[in-house]
């Protein structure tokens, strides 16, 4: 669960949309995924229209995550998935804010109840389901809910003036999608517990020397980095690439020995795919490989 701070709420009147990157986007074109999006811009992206670039609008609430733009980016990620044009994902914000957190005031009235009975935030899991590659671009504050949403993609890249944070214990409550369990993992117990327990906020820099975000970027170059990297990993097989994001997350949720054999099983089961063997001839051959993600 996420949290929008009255003050961080306070100054995002005014608040611009992401401007455009420095250089044009390669061949951005609309995504269509059913009805017009209310919280959500989007598009596909890259030379090859290989990479789908989800961008959170909601900018007079700092992309605050009310229940309509959960609902939005969980039905483009599913038209995502089944695009094979689409080989990665790269969820963004403004530069003031990815998500400075939840909508609480969807959420101030609620119940136990209402929460156990309809499992509030469940859908939200939806990011860490996905099968193609998620990188997280974070401009801004990534407090709450924003926090964990980037939290549930693949890959962090930082803008140099991004905040990261879990301040729920400040309203009384603590996160509730992720927050305490994949921080945690990332950045281990003393630091986590200390975010979670305190309401603090790390720096960029603090966040990637924890682990908890890849690389960290000049503000107005966050974007095109993460796009690129968006672009090379389509470009590798998409297949397989889901196969190799499974066997990290298992290293991530399981233990070891588990692991060891998720990683062995899905390493066997490349041998059973085209790809795998159009890439070592290509290897032995000196060519590039032409993958067909079959």
């Amino acid at each position: 669960m996420a949290v929008a701070l009255r003050a961080l709420l306070r100054s995002a009147a005014g608040t611009a949309l992401l401007p455009p990157p420095p250089r044009p986007l390669l061949g951005v074109r609309a995504y269509s995924a059913g009805a017009p999006f209310q919280y959500l811009s989007v598009q596909k992206t890259g030379a090859q229209q290989s990479v789908g670039l989800i961008q959170l609008n909601r900018p007079q609430a700092l992309n605050a995550l009310c229940d309509g733009l959960m609902e939005e980016l969980s039905r483009v990620l599913e038209a995502m998935e089944s695009d094979p044009q689409v080989g990665a994902i790269v969820i963004t914000g403004s530069q003031k804010a990815f998500a400075a957190g939840a909508d609480i005031k969807e959420m101030q009235n609620k119940t136990f109840q209402e929460c156990y009975s309809g499992g509030f935030l469940a859908g939200w899991d939806k990011v860490s389901t996905v099968r193609k590659p998620i990188i997280a671009a974070v401009n801004g504050y990534a407090l709450g809910g924003g926090c964990e949403l980037a939290m549930m993609c693949d890959i962090i890249y930082a803008g140099e003036k991004a905040q990261f944070g879990q301040p729920e214990i400040l309203l009384g409550t603590i996160p509730g999608a992720g927050g305490t369990q994949r921080l945690t993992r990332a950045v281990g117990k003393s630091l986590a517990m200390e975010m979670v327990l305190t309401g603090d906020r790390i720096s960029a820099a603090e966040a990637k020397e924890a682990g908890l975000v890849s690389k960290v970027f000049p503000v107005e170059k966050l974007l095109d980095a993460a796009i690129a990297c968006a672009e090379k990993i389509a470009s590798n097989s998409k297949l397989v690439a889901a196969m190799a994001k499974e066997s990290v997350n298992a290293a991530f949720e399981t233990t070891l020995a588990e692991g060891l054999r998720t990683e062995k099983r899905i390493f066997y089961a490349t041998f059973a795919t085209d790809d795998r063997k159009e890439g070592m001839t290509a290897f032995v051959e000196k060519r590039k490989a032409n993958f067909t993600d079959s």
